[in-house]
């Protein structure tokens, strides 16, 4: 997959999954006995990441076929574009691949209908390796197991402009870090500038609900819950910032790109990003990357949150030995260090956070947002449900759209979000 901040992003096919209990590639089988001799040519299917790391992957299929001589990896890489639609299709025809990069939501289909690998029973061992609340993202409410190696994982710090804050009669050392502290700074900005200029330009989103510190989903995993009193009150909050002009006119349709852009031309005074996006700010608004202040993401339960990506082994694959020896080999330790030295993402395997490379500061703003984003992971959690899907983000936004508007209250938008939600989670 494309490697960015919202790297667990993605579409998922469930209805077309589920029914496929009985399907996929290999023998047919749903035995989870992964013992025996690590042999074979394997299939490992990644997602849109040969065209940037041809050589790493390369080099890792070769030290992988060295350790196990009698091992063949074949190689192949999907575009980001209808990713989870070829996933389904091959779910669907019996081709799935031996070893898949999935997201959690992309996995959870595939674990309800028996075709996603329970890394519990097959792989136990190695689940000591890798950080807690990593393993436990490819695990799903209602079905016991845990069904894909946990790979790399992102954050992302707040970005803030000191010059805006200041302005506003705030403390630029001191930016909000709660979201009370966020709301009341947004109506402080708004009143100093008229309007002109506004703390947020995004409505919340479903991982706001779990840093504010409501429900998401019941404990069986059977319904959402984001419509409890926290999760009311925080849309109540938002709707005083969107009357107060303290979320940006535009936040109803907000894309991140067009959130950069108004942060970017400083009308709105906050905005999460990633290490990436500093040398965008040094090279498009060498104003505002003086001016620019890096915190910490803004949360309630004092926990960021966690994208995470997967490596899943095919239930019914022919070679399950070699495809979770693989599997487990790509997301070790070693080989996680080295990717995350290629790009911005970071390990997700135990202790590796504690690497000079992720503690040490060298002066440039680039560390110094590695360095935080790396403290924030030990303890991150990745707050989307896996049973999530596109429909249901695009169902609650549009609730919270007619609740900023005025055309249902908060309590009405969410109940009717839920509602909406959880007949989505039954048709599939």
């Amino acid at each position: 997959m494309r490697i960015s901040r919202r790297a667990a992003v993605a579409a998922v096919v469930l209805a077309t999954v589920l029914p496929l209990s009985a399907c996929g590639g290999g023998s047919g089988s749903d035995s989870t006995d992964a013992s025996g001799k690590v042999e074979g040519e394997i299939t490992f299917q990644t997602w849109n990441l040969q065209a940037n790391f041809k050589d790493y992957f390369n080099g890792v299929i070769a030290d992988f076929e060295k350790k196990y001589p009698g091992t063949e990896v074949k190689w192949v890489d999907r575009p980001g574009e209808g990713y989870a639609d070829k996933i389904s299709a091959d779910a669907a025809g019996g081709t799935l691949p031996d070893v898949v990069n999935v997201s959690p939501d992309l996995v959870a289909p595939l674990a309800e209908a028996g075709i996603a690998l329970d890394l519990d029973k097959a792989a136990s061992k190695y689940r000591e390796e890798y950080l807690p609340e990593a393993w436990a993202s490819h695990q799903v409410p209602g079905t016991e197991g845990t069904f894909a190696f946990p790979w790399y994982l992102n954050t992302g710090p707040m970005f803030y402009n000191k010059r805006l804050l200041q302005k506003a009669g705030l403390d630029p050392a001191k930016p909000p870090a709660t979201y009370d502290e966020v709301f009341a700074a947004g109506l402080k900005l708004a009143g100093a500038s008229g309007g002109k200029v506004a703390a947020l330009a995004n409505v919340p989103t479903i991982e706001d609900f779990g840093r504010y510190g409501g429900a998401l989903m019941n404990d069986e995993g059977t319904g959402f819950a984001f419509n409890d009193a926290k999760g009311i009150e925080l849309l109540k909050k938002y709707k005083e910032l969107y009357d107060a002009k303290a979320l940006d006119p535009q936040a109803l349709t907000a894309t991140p790109e067009s959130s950069g852009h108004k942060f970017l031309t400083e009308s709105v005074a906050m905005n999460p990003g990633s290490a990436l996006d500093l040398a965008n700010f040094k090279k498009q608004a060498p104003g505002l990357y003086k001016n620019i202040g890096i915190t910490d993401q803004v949360s309630n339960t004092g926990k960021a949150n966690m994208y995470v990506m997967g490596v899943m082994v095919n239930a019914q694959s022919k070679r399950k030995p070699a495809s979770v020896a693989f599997a487990h080999y790509v997301t070790d330790a070693t080989r996680q260090m080295e990717f995350a030295k290629q790009v911005a993402i970071f390990p997700s395997t135990a202790g590796s956070l504690d690497d000079p490379y992720f503690t040490e500061e060298d002066g440039t703003d680039e560390t110094r947002v590695r360095v935080a984003a790396a403290k924030s992971l030990k303890t991150a959690v990745n707050y989307t449900p896996v049973l999530f899907s596109e429909q249901m983000k695009t169902e609650l936004r549009n609730q919270i759209a007619k609740a900023l508007q005025g055309k249902q209250s908060p309590k009405e938008a969410l109940d009717n979000a839920v509602k909406a939600c959880d007949r989505l989670l039954q048709q599939s």
